[in-house]
């Protein structure tokens, strides 16, 4: 169901608001330059600064702009089971076609508690699940036996693991089986992962570079690997780059580079890139092409 190159999205904040008319034309951007997937509210769409009402409007407003031509799957994590059902239902509502679950925070629940929290969210919602294993920022790790037991349940169809561990691959197909979706959830390590059975990435690069990393994904599902590691090597240091500072800080600043008018506003607690972080992007993306 879901492949090749997927941008996690930033919102474009303009004076403390959700500036709508700009990430419309993001995500039409997007879609032309070749994106086979959107994810708004994620991690890197700043949703932890964002009210349910706000968040909501964010992947409505996705799902109504890209009006079918690809899917949509929309961040719904929460640490609280039920605000995250909240989050699903809305957006099953909307139209969205997957959810993209993160493991609890900050609770730190055993593998237990985890599978019971996805497995409440799958008997109370049939949007697809993709669960979303990130343990540099939840704490938590999902055992690849618990995802095993995940996979059982016909709307958990796949992961986003940006747990760097790029042998999971290889055990999660064991476990979950060859048709179970996995996508990397690190840019940097995607070359390995997709040749180790991946489907595509969730990607913070392809933020700024669509068609690249669009270019790269397709190279990698056409099994045209000297393609795919001359793109690798053309795109890795934006992949560095993009997380000198604290993320989304360094896309959104890289972002104003390539995009006419493009706010480069965050919420706070984050801030924008510092000064060294900027210079490692403006090099990046001369040598991405991207900046002359």
């Amino acid at each position: 169901m879901f492949s090749g190159s997927i941008p996690a999205l930033v919102t474009p904040f303009r004076d403390g608001r959700f500036d709508e008319p700009t990430f419309r034309d993001f995500v039409d951007w997007q879609i032309a330059q070749g994106s086979s997937g959107l994810v708004p509210c994620g991690t890197t769409g700043e949703s932890a600064t964002m009210s349910i009402v706000e968040h909501d409007r964010v992947v409505a407003v996705c799902v109504e702009q890209a009006a079918g031509r690809v899917p949509v799957i929309a961040g719904c994590g929460s640490n609280d089971t039920l605000v995250a059902l909240d989050h699903m239902r809305s957006a099953k509502a909307a139209g969205a076609d997957a959810a993209l679950v993160v493991l609890p925070y900050y609770n730190r629940p055993n593998q237990d508690g985890i599978y019971a929290h996805f497995a409440y969210l799958a008997d109370h919602c049939d949007l697809p699940i993709i669960v979303y294993n990130v343990p540099a920022r939840t704490v938590t790790d999902i055992a690849t036996e618990t995802l095993g037991r995940l996979a059982e349940i016909p709307t958990i169809v796949g992961i986003k693991d940006a747990s760097g561990n790029i042998a999971r691959v290889s055990a999660q197909r064991l476990a979950c089986g060859p048709d179970f979706c996995q996508l990397s959830g690190n840019d940097d390590m995607t070359l390995g992962f997709m040749a180790m059975g991946g489907s595509g990435c969730i990607s913070v690069t392809a933020n700024v570079a669509p068609r690249l990393c669009a270019d790269f994904q397709a190279a990698c599902l056409e099994n045209r690997w000297p393609d795919a590691l001359a793109l690798q090597d053309r795109l890795f240091p934006l992949h560095t780059a993009l997380f000198t500072d604290a993320s989304p800080g360094p896309a959104k600043y890289a972002l104003t580079k390539v995009r006419a008018d493009f706010p480069g506003e965050l919420r706070l607690p984050m801030m924008p890139a510092g000064e060294s972080s900027r210079v490692a992007v403006d090099a990046a993306l001369r040598v991405a092409g991207l900046l002359s």
